[in-house]
């Protein structure tokens, strides 16, 4: 089961398509965040998750929210992907220690060592205000993420 509703989310560092860190921390205050935990790169059902996020990208990402892409892939692999697909958004790369993000989510895979589909809607304070997790194979209904992300409050 990933981490629950009302929980604080961990902290985090990983590193981006561009080699660039990104901390969750710093989003505090400022944005929510759409954190989204996916396999593998280069995979059908992966691509089609963020390919949606990638094509209605201004509603998933925008001045309240941040997409953050998560997988155990290394930083090269995500850059190559994303220029491949024209993701413009952040794909974090869990490579080391292997999956220690998607453990501290409880969404880490350990017979494939990978991350299960993860999904994560935490508001600005840091607090997990949305959490669903499916295994491998099984796609993801983007529709409960827009309802989540609708339930967010206005910013000030």
């Amino acid at each position: 089961m990933p981490l629950p509703v009302g929980a604080v989310a961990p902290d985090f560092t990983l590193k981006d398509q561009n080699n660039q860190p990104v901390r969750l921390a710093d989003f505090h205050g400022r944005k929510a965040v759409l954190l989204v935990f996916y396999p593998f790169t280069f995979t059908g059902t992966c691509q089609g998750e963020l390919a949606e996020i990638r094509d209605n990208l201004a509603v998933y990402q925008n001045d309240r929210v941040q997409v953050l892409a998560v997988s155990v892939d290394s930083v090269y692999a995500h850059k190559v992907w994303a220029l491949q697909e024209g993701f413009d958004f952040p794909l974090l790369a869990d490579f080391w220690p292997h999956g220690g993000v998607a453990q501290a989510y409880d969404v880490f895979h350990t017979d494939g060592g990978m991350a299960n589909r993860g999904t994560f809607l935490i508001d600005s304070g840091g607090v997990i205000r949305f959490a669903e997790m499916l295994g491998p194979g099984e796609s993801r209904d983007q529709n409960a993420w827009r309802e989540a992300l609708s339930g967010l409050p206005a910013r000030p």
